[in-house]
């Protein structure tokens, strides 16, 4: 509906181009929305106020030439200006039955959009440190970012989801550290492990499956291990300092040969545990992009000769520095350090230069809020770099935060307690983990409330909405223990039957779907696709609490079943978005 009052607009502004009124090059943007008054029609556009001033003319008057300009449709019945130029609407009442076949016949397709144009977007989500599990925080980000991508999936842009492994840098080598020692307690080795190591059971896990496989063959003793290091926090030292000579011993111990194998095992067996646990969650990725492979490749190098060519590098104290502050940023920041070592910055820039290399005409970051002050300093990467800055939109989650009872959960993977992302989902479902999740503005503080996860009430709104499609299944199962048969030709020839007002509601939502789902893809806020299904939902179990389906009828009993059955189709269409199940039975 709202699809075929746009294409009647743009066949006006073509009129308007062939009287000269507006340039023939001249591309106009359709703004049209559902009004909230009746009293001024049902859609409204302020698309004359927009022209105006291209057209050289008063709004309200361009108004009336536009609506002059309008072809004949059987949809519009009338349409009025309002104000200082709006075009308001009235739609024909007998047009909202269509909405019955368009679902029915389009299917799992109906509400999909061209608006991205095949536009190519890459959806950077999750991007853990590889370092432990993923644990519930990490979770409203996944959930997050698979359904802002799939959303502009189903909008028709090209989109490809990527991780950023940060497979390189000082967490890496502490997490390796970890690993090693753990290994030679394993070995029979007896030493203080240090109070800023990984000490969660999953590093004793990956240490004992390298002691299976390789069995003494990193062993070194706790002498040689802890001779001459400076004192660890417990001990009244610095551990900082501590962990810091941990590493350089391990490495010196092992070589680079063994303490790359030792690396690699923690790594490999973290990043497996990750890709399982998202893939059980309903999360894919085209792109696993390794931080180390910038290295490897020189991009980082490469990266910074770009900027120092365009006059943003400079020297101060022994290190490089990016004049960020010149684009925007806070304050400059440090690329490389006065011992030659580039910083965590400077591999986000090659990174970025990367995404931007790789053509994509929109770049989506999806980061922790508490990433905030991040973000003008990639931007001014961005520009120094000789990219448009607002080709990248970041997106900030907040994580949330997990109670049981009144006792908020802690979820520090250096101390090991913290619940995971699995054990979540074991606990409340695949379904509602990824419902919750994107119920709220992913800017917005959430509280993951276990209980109401769990309950099968009305109360819990992911229970609610599948138990609408379960309802409508139900209804059909009846249908067939009593031995009717279906006729949707007989429902559709007879659909202006419907007159109750639940009735007219529901056909109103049902012709809504394809904006929501357009409008949640554009703006990267799949609560309000949620919103819509919970919507759809109340009023569909009001139909259901008010009316009777199978009445004696023929002619309205089929005319309701076609109803429910579009109403399950869009049910089935967003939840299948999300990535949640349409049981149907509960």
């Amino acid at each position: 509906m709202k699809q075929k009052l746009e294409s009647l607009l743009q066949q006006a502004v073509t009129v308007l181009k062939t009287q000269g009124i507006l340039e023939n090059d001249f591309i106009a943007q359709i703004n049209l929305e559902r009004t909230r008054d009746a009293q001024h029609g049902d859609f409204a556009t302020n698309l004359a106020m927009l022209l105006a001033k291209p057209a050289k003319l008063n709004p309200r008057q361009l108004a009336e030439k536009i609506v002059a300009a309008l072809p004949a449709d059987g949809l519009v019945t009338k349409v009025d200006i309002a104000g200082p130029g709006f075009i308001n609407f009235f739609i024909n009442p007998d047009s909202q039955f269509q909405v019955v076949q368009q679902v029915l016949d389009a299917g799992s397709e109906f509400g999909l959009s061209n608006i991205g144009a095949g536009k190519r977007v890459q959806v950077e989500f999750v991007s853990a440190n590889p370092t432990g599990p993923l644990h519930v925080g990490h979770g409203r980000g996944a959930a997050y970012g698979s359904a802002v991508a799939d959303l502009l999936a189903a909008a028709g842009f090209q989109v490809e989801r990527e991780y950023y492994v940060n497979d390189a840098g000082r967490q890496m080598d502490i997490l390796a550290t970890s690993v090693w020692l753990r290994y030679l307690e394993a070995c029979g080795e007896v030493l203080p492990f240090p109070s800023n190591g990984y000490r969660g059971e999953y590093v004793r896990d990956i240490s004992a499956n390298l002691y299976k496989k390789a069995g003494e063959h990193y062993r070194r003793t706790s002498e040689q291990v802890m001779a001459d290091l400076p004192a660890d926090e417990p001990q009244g030292g610095d551990k900082e300092k501590h962990i810091d000579a941990l590493i350089e011993r391990a490495k010196s111990l092992l070589g680079v040969s063994q303490y790359g194998e030792v690396f690699q095992a923690g790594l490999d067996e973290i990043l497996d545990d990750i890709k399982d646990d998202l893939a059980e969650f309903g999360v894919s990725y085209q792109e696993w992009f390794s931080e180390r492979s910038l290295m490897d490749d020189h991009s980082i190098d490469q990266a910074l000769q770009r900027l120092d060519t365009a006059g943003f590098l400079y020297i101060k104290d022994g290190a490089t520095w990016f004049a960020s502050s010149r684009l925007g940023d806070e304050k400059d920041r440090v690329v490389v350090r006065d011992n030659g070592q580039t910083t965590y910055f400077a591999s986000d820039i090659a990174y970025h230069m990367n995404k931007l290399d790789r053509g994509f005409d929109q770049i989506v970051n999806i980061w922790g809020a508490d990433h905030h002050g991040y973000i003008p300093r990639v931007k001014a990467a961005m520009q120094a770099l000789g990219a448009d800055e607002s080709k990248l939109k970041v997106l900030l989650v907040q994580f949330a935060i997990l109670y049981r009872g009144e006792e908020k959960v802690q979820m520090s993977t250096r101390s090991g307690e913290f619940v995971t992302l699995r054990q979540l989902r074991n606990e409340v479902g695949k379904d509602a983990c990824r419902f919750f999740y994107v119920m709220r503005k992913s800017e917005q503080h959430m509280d993951f409330d276990l209980k109401l996860a769990t309950s099968r009430s009305n109360e819990n709104p992911v229970y609610y909405v599948q138990y609408a499609h379960a309802r409508v299944c139900s209804v059909l199962r009846q249908l067939d223990e009593k031995g009717r048969q279906r006729n949707p030709q007989l429902g559709m020839d007879n659909l202006n039957l419907l007159i109750e007002e639940q009735e007219t509601a529901l056909l109103t939502t049902l012709s809504k779907y394809p904006e929501a789902l357009e409008r949640a893809a554009v703006n990267y806020e799949p609560h309000q696709l949620i919103q819509y299904l919970r919507e759809l939902a109340n009023q569909f179990h009001s139909y259901y609490n008010a009316h009777q389906f199978l009445v004696d009828d023929d002619k309205l009993c089929n005319a309701r079943i076609n109803l429910i059955c579009a109403i399950k189709q869009v049910l089935v269409n967003a939840l299948t978005l999300l990535k949640i199940n349409t049981p149907e039975a509960m």
